[in-house]
């Protein structure tokens, strides 16, 4: 395999991170580039407080760069570098991914520094910093959140090996082991120096606890014992005896055997796999979850709506039905009630026809019988025309509260305000008049039959024909005929009265009736109209409004298929990637296994 594939390899997992907005990752994978493109091995020696951290370092180099002491903590970090000549200077950041702004200052005051935490660089020509080797001495760690807080943390993301300094008075606390467990995810090249062995006199004890910890940690991780101070006093004496007491010896050697070698050759270092492996499962884990939250199609809004406006038109044609049910139906009762109340109320004028002209002599009271006639079926039409208008009315409203949003406009051509009321001249009856001489001849032919009976029967007697007995018989017999003739005479004019009082009613209920009937199915005819001119229109209206929504209901389903297609896409080219990578550097070390990235 070439570094040109490693780069290329590094480059497309730096595009990715790019395309799935993740500028923190391309920026780790960046500055991880710019490392492994770099000559130099970075060390990074981390710790908590008062754990030998910065007394290592300057024991590892021979010469006191970092401020050390009980109330001394590294605020800033100490960047060591080799040099043939001593220099060193504080590193002023103007802007991210700028150079630093350099400022001299002497060698022997590197470690004094002012009051805000200064980045200082120093230079020295030591045989092990000749190879490339750089040694960074960060700020303490308390805690794993303060360290994402630090700029150790971001460091920690360009570093080719991990030196954690501890105390070998205890066993490596839980705040060091998780720290070890987030170095090795980034960084698996890690040294624990077990620092002041020559204040713990079970050390040994501790070394071997701590390797439990470390196996059961999942952490691979060598172990060093050291004494800081037997170095510096073996250099200032020039004591190799003492020097080989204080482990820095074989510290030294693990620099060489396990960081140099590894760091020197991007093709092999393990911590690139392992930093661009995460990041790939990172942005897997990132695009599965977009994937496993993307919402079911039906609960798009632009589907609901479209659902929401089929459910509209549907629920149209179901109404369209109903009203036109209802307005048949309550049009067809209308009719048959407005009818049945002509009826009756004719009826009733006719009763009372009846009984008026069971005593009244039409012959004298016709004039005022005609008046009180008309006036009466005058007042029934108003009353049975009103009827009809607030009985449509009222169907009017029943047929509009069968519409989705009530439609109380009507135009005013649909129901009439007034109509022919008018009963029409009553022809009078035929009155048979009893003039004088029919009485008269009425009288003297009932008065015959008295005179010629009552004489008779006078005349047995000895009496003539016509005498005053059978005169006055004749004269009782006489005004009799007279007064019956005049009562049948009476009778027959009360009921001609009657029967041309029923004809004028029924002349008028079968008009009125038929214009009422006509009226209503004109008022029908005109609801009908109406109402199916708005259904058409609020069909249209809401047939316009479901197919927008089916458009855009099809444009947002398009555009989360296409979405989701992109989704899929990256992470098989994410996996793709992961493959090429692990054909690099085999099987990646790391708590997470990146090799379970699937798409």
């Amino acid at each position: 395999m070439t570094a040109a594939t490693w780069l290329e390899v590094l480059d497309q997992t730096i595009g990715a991170s790019v395309v799935h907005h993740r500028p923190d990752l391309a920026e780790r994978l960046r500055a991880k580039r710019a490392q492994l493109l770099d000559p130099q091995i970075r060390v990074m020696v981390i710790g908590e407080a008062n754990q030998g951290k910065s007394q290592l370092v300057n024991a590892l180099v021979g010469a006191s760069v970092c401020a050390v002491g009980d109330d001394v903590t590294t605020a800033a970090p100490t960047i060591v570098r080799y040099a043939e000549q001593p220099a060193a200077a504080q590193l002023l950041f103007d802007a991210a991914g700028a150079e630093p702004h350099r400022m001299p200052l002497p060698v022997e005051n590197a470690y004094h520094r002012g009051a805000d935490p200064v980045t200082t660089e120093v230079r020295l020509p030591r045989k092990i910093l000749a190879a490339g080797l750089v040694i960074i001495d960060t700020p303490a760690v308390g805690n794993l959140h303060q360290l994402r807080a630090q700029s150790t943390f971001a460091a920690l993301n360009g570093a080719d090996a991990v030196v954690l300094a501890s105390g070998a008075s205890q066993e490596l606390s839980a705040t060091e082991l998780e720290l070890l467990r987030h170095v090795h995810r980034s960084c698996p090249t890690i040294l624990v120096a077990l620092t002041k062995i020559d204040l713990a006199a079970q050390w040994r004890a501790v070394v071997e606890r701590n390797r439990r910890h470390l196996a059961r940690a999942g952490v691979s991780a060598a172990i060093v014992p050291v004494s800081s101070t037997l170095r510096l006093r073996a250099m200032a004496n020039d004591d190799e005896a003492m020097n080989a007491e204080s482990g820095f010896p074989a510290l030294l050697e693990r620099l060489r055997t396990d960081v140099l070698p590894v760091a020197s050759n991007p093709l092999s270092r393990q911590n690139f796999a392992s930093m661009a492996g995460t990041v790939l499962a990172e942005l897997v884990g990132q695009v599965n979850k977009e994937l496993a939250a993307r919402p079911d199609d039906s609960t798009a809004p632009a589907v609901a709506e479209y659902m929401r406006a089929q459910q509209k038109v549907a629920d149209l044609r179901r109404w369209t039905g109903k009203w036109q049910n209802v307005l048949g139906d309550e049009m067809a009762d209308l009719i048959s009630d407005l009818e049945y109340d002509l009826r009756d109320r004719t009826r009733k004028i006719v009763r009372e026809v009846d009984t008026a002209f069971d005593e009244a002599d039409p012959a004298k009271t016709w004039d005022e019988f005609e008046e009180w006639l008309n006036k009466n079926l005058t007042e029934a039409a108003e009353v049975n025309f009103n009827w009809l208008v607030r009985r449509a009315w009222w169907v009017a409203d029943r047929v509009a509260e069968c519409f989705p949003d009530r439609q109380d406009v009507l135009p005013a051509s649909v129901i009439p305000h007034d109509a022919d009321m008018d009963p029409g001249d009553t022809q009078p009856p035929k009155m048979e008049k009893f003039t004088p001489g029919q009485m008269v001849f009425t009288g003297l032919r009932g008065s015959y039959g008295g005179v010629l009976m009552f004489g008779l029967i006078t005349s047995l007697a000895g009496l003539p024909l016509i005498n005053p007995i059978s005169i006055g018989a004749g004269l009782a017999l006489g005004g009799k005929s007279i007064g019956e003739e005049g009562e049948s005479r009476l009778k027959r004019r009360q009921a001609a009265a009657k029967a041309v009082a029923q004809r004028h009613v029924d002349d008028f209920f079968l008009r009125f009736s038929k214009d009422c009937r006509d009226a209503a199915r004109r008022i029908q005819r005109g609801l009908r109209d109406h109402f199916t001119e708005l259904a058409e229109q609020i069909q249209q209206k809401l047939t316009d409004e479901a197919t927008a929504a089916q458009k855009s209901a099809q444009a947002e389903l398009a555009a989360r298929q296409h979405k989701e297609q992109e989704l899929r896409q990256a992470l098989t080219q994410l996996t793709h990637l992961h493959g090429q990578l692990t054909k690099i550097a085999g099987t990646l070390p790391g708590a997470r296994d990146p090799l379970e990235i699937s798409a």
